[in-house]
């Protein structure tokens, strides 16, 4: 009985991915657990090109809807879009990013909230996108406390 019903629960969970869960599950951190996000003996993180480039287009997607979220402007295609948006650079960023495992494993506490964010915004999740886009800015609040992206600006 039991080697028919983990085949199939692996299968049912592997059908139940996103694809923004799937890349920050491809980012390698399954024994990280509810890490807490820390600084490098008090010094922020160092970041590479591609974790840079990624979270600076990012920012520049959710700074552009930034009114339009705050107001409640945007419409359900517009989440969509952004949600879409945000998942594409975060698979980027785990694709290309080699940072050494510290700095990696905070990284993954963002990238899995980015990743949640996207899902949200993307209606893939029982949050309403408004909640997901807010979220996903956070996410790049804590971004800029933990890592050292050098001419970063948070999002008001």
């Amino acid at each position: 009985m039991k080697t028919i019903l983990l085949p199939a629960l692996a299968i049912s969970l592997a059908l139940a991915a996103t694809p923004a869960t799937l890349a920050a599950e491809a980012h390698g951190h399954d024994g990280h657990g509810a890490l807490q996000l820390q600084l490098d003996q008090g010094k922020k993180w160092a970041t590479d090109a591609p974790l840079r480039q990624g979270m600076t287009l990012i920012r520049a997607a959710l700074a552009q809807n930034e009114p339009a979220i705050r107001n409640g402007r945007l419409s359900a295609e517009q989440y969509q879009v952004l949600g879409a948006t945000v998942e594409h650079h975060v698979a980027r960023i785990v694709a290309e990013c080699k940072l050494p495992p510290e700095a990696d494993a905070n990284l993954h506490v963002i990238v899995a909230e980015l990743a949640a964010a996207a899902d949200a915004m993307q209606g893939r999740s029982a949050e309403k996108p408004a909640t997901g886009a807010k979220r996903a800015v956070n996410a790049l609040g804590q971004y800029a406390a933990h890592f050292d992206h050098p001419g970063w600006k948070r999002i008001a």
